[in-house]
Formats: structure tokens, sequence, C-alpha cells
């Protein structure tokens, strides 16, 4: 009870315990986490306006109904390339020591998503004129205008950039409608929102439930079992790469893996079946097996598959040990 009573001692002992849970739960993991996640290689920095204007994105509210993540299903393929990864946003950082505004990823979709709005609307007047008036582009847009960005002016300035409206959107005073500052700044940083390609000719990540074909020739497949480069295709190259090598800060490697390689086949099969929580440095992987209802026998291709790739070079397991597995956990999937 003296500490209770004890005024400098108890502040004293809350004040450790706080230093120490915030190294532990916040300092600790951020460290951690900036160390193995790495920026893609071919990533282009950007520019002092494209920063300025990120500003002008959060000022004006933009993330309220704009997303910048391309999840992976195949519905968000219009959205971008590729589903998105931790790679894509390790070089976001905080606004300020005050705020921490380091990515903008939303919660609501009620606006379309900007991950890739640099690729899909490249033109500088288009965002310029999308801003003042967005039913001038899209004339079932809900999204507010943004005029505050904007100066009218008698004469337009040997630096100055007009904005050209469309007759029906004519404004009254017949002065000439200028960009500002902000929003030269606002569409640069919408113009740098591009995905990065994947390094080292590594093919785009595919999405979720997307099947892809087998190409092989007839003569080619082995009958008797599934293609196991087909399934690793639908399944797994997604994350994993064609190269096996993964992504650092995203996704493990298979190439040299001992998981992959070891003799260890129960743990093998349950994370293809339950999915795995990871060191911190990488993603959680999903139920793959389980979600897409994979069968023993697709299985045992994706594992000797992984086993004999890249390299690799494992003894192949069977059918029966793979079954016998899947069995013993009560994961057999609902066909």
């Amino acid at each position: 009870m003296e500490l209770f009573n004890n005024h400098k001692k108890l502040f004293l002992s809350a004040l450790s315990l706080f230093i120490i849970l915030t190294l532990i739960m916040a300092i600790m993991p951020a460290l951690y986490n900036q160390e193995y996640n790495a920026i893609l290689p071919n990533a282009a920095p950007p520019s002092d306006d494209a920063i300025k204007g990120k500003e002008v994105y959060i000022a004006n509210g933009c993330v309220a109904c704009h997303t910048q993540q391309v999840r992976n299903v195949d519905m968000d393929n219009v959205w971008g390339d590729r589903p998105s990864i931790a790679a894509d946003y390790a070089a976001n950082k905080r606004a300020d020591l005050w705020r921490n505004t380091a990515t903008l990823m939303g919660t609501e979709r009620t606006g379309p998503d900007l991950t890739n709005i640099g690729k899909r609307q490249p033109s500088l007047m288009w965002h310029l004129l999308h801003l003042y008036q967005p039913r001038a582009t899209v004339q079932k847009s809900i999204m507010p205008a943004y005029p505050w960005l904007f100066e009218e002016k008698k004469s337009i300035g040997k630096n100055d950039i007009e904005i050209i409206l469309p007759d029906n959107f004519n404004n009254r005073t017949k002065r000439k409608i200028v960009a500002t500052k902000e929003a030269l700044q606002l569409v640069a940083y919408l113009q740098s929102l591009k995905q990065t390609e994947l390094p080292d000719g590594s093919p785009t990540n595919s999405f979720l439930y997307k099947k892809i074909e087998n190409k092989k020739p007839k003569e080619l497949v082995d009958t008797s079992m599934p293609d196991g480069e087909s399934l690793y295709a639908n399944n797994c190259m997604s994350c994993h790469q064609a190269n096996g090598e993964g992504l650092k800060g995203a996704f493990p490697p298979l190439k040299n893996s001992p998981v992959v390689l070891g003799d260890n086949l129960e743990l093998f099969v349950t994370i293809i079946m339950q999915g795995y929580d990871p060191r911190p440095e990488y993603a959680t992987m999903n139920a793959v097996g389980t979600d897409n209802n994979l069968t023993a026998e697709e299985v045992t291709a994706i594992i000797n598959h992984e086993r004999t790739s890249w390299g690799n070079n494992a003894k192949k397991v069977t059918i029966e040990q793979v079954k016998d597995i899947i069995e013993k956990l009560k994961l057999i999937p609902k066909k």
C-alpha cells in the first residue's frame, strides 16, 4: 500500500510502465517494419509539387471519398494493374512530427480508387476541369466542385493556366478561370499516383479467383495428376511471384525455403490449407486451400511444383501423404 500513499513512487511507476509499453507495442514494431519493408527498386520519388499536393489533398478531405488500395479480388482490377502490396507504401513518410498521414489508403470508395489515376488520367487539363466542375467531365458525378482552388481574372498572365469550360458550364462573368498554385500541386500529386511495375521482369500479380488457362501442349501434360504449374499460377503466384522469390517486405520466398524443402510436410500442408501469420516483415497469408476448395490432389501438385522449381530439388510427395494430413486436420475441402 506504500506505493499508493507515495505520489512520487506512484507517478514514476506509472510513467515507467507507460514508457516500457510504448517501446514494446509501438516503437520497436515500427522500427522492425521499417527495416523489413523495402521500396520497390524502380519506384520514382515524388516531386516537390506532388509532396505539397498531398497536403492539399488532405486539407480538402479527398480521403473521405477516395481509397488508394487495390484489393486482391477480381472486381478491383479496374483500379490497378495488380493488387496493392506493402512495398507500395514503404516510401510514404509522416507529414510532420504531429501528423501521421503517411498513407491515404482510405476506408470508403464513394468515388473511384486513385491508386493508378496517374496512368488512367494523365491529362493536366482533365484534372483541372474535373476539380473546378466535375460534371463537366463526368456527367453523373456526385463529387463536389472545388472553385476555391481557382481564380477569376480579366486577362491571362504569362504563367497562368486557363481552364476552358464547355459551353453549358460557361460562367456568366465572362472572366478567365485560372488554376491556383494549390490546384496545380494537387494535380501533380494525382498524376504521381501510379503503380510501380514489379522488379526483375516479374509478371504482374494476378487477382484472386481469376483463373489462368493451362497453355501447355496436351502431349506434355501429365493427365494422372493436376497441373501444379497452372495451380500455382492461379493460387500462389500473385504473392510469391513466378520466380518463387517473393518480394521483400511483402511476400516470403519459396525458393530455398526451409518450409518448402524441409521434411515437415504437415506444416507445409497446414500453411496451404489454413493460411499463415508469419514474421512481421511479411503479409498474412489467407487459407488458400480452404478458400479455393483445393483437393488433396491439387495440394499435392502445388507442393511438388514448389519443391522442384526455381532450383529447388526436394523429393516429391504422394497424394496419400497429403490426404492423410488433410484428414487428420479435418480440413477436407467442400466440393
